[in-house]
């Protein structure tokens, strides 16, 4: 493939398109990784984002307590504890 070839001739595959791991946002209106990005928001938060929205589709309560936990590491972290 030449550096000159067009993006119509190349079969381009979006890392939005595919999940690793699942199903579980495929049928969202916006993923979590889309909305956290256009929103800058940071790691914990985006983190707990991402838990909170897949809880019901793949790891339960589990899920809802790893949003709990980056939840209570952004308050630690926030006071100064951590």
């Amino acid at each position: 493939m030449g550096s000159n070839q067009r993006n119509s001739d190349v079969n381009v595959v979006s890392a939005l398109g595919t999940q690793e791991g699942g199903d579980h946002y495929k049928d969202l209106v916006i993923q979590p990784v889309e909305y956290i990005h256009k929103n800058s928001i940071g790691f914990c938060e985006g983190c707990a984002i991402k838990y909170l929205t897949r809880w019901k589709a793949k790891g339960g309560i589990e899920d809802l307590r790893k949003a709990k936990h980056f939840i209570d590491l952004l308050i630690e972290m926030e006071q100064g504890i951590a």
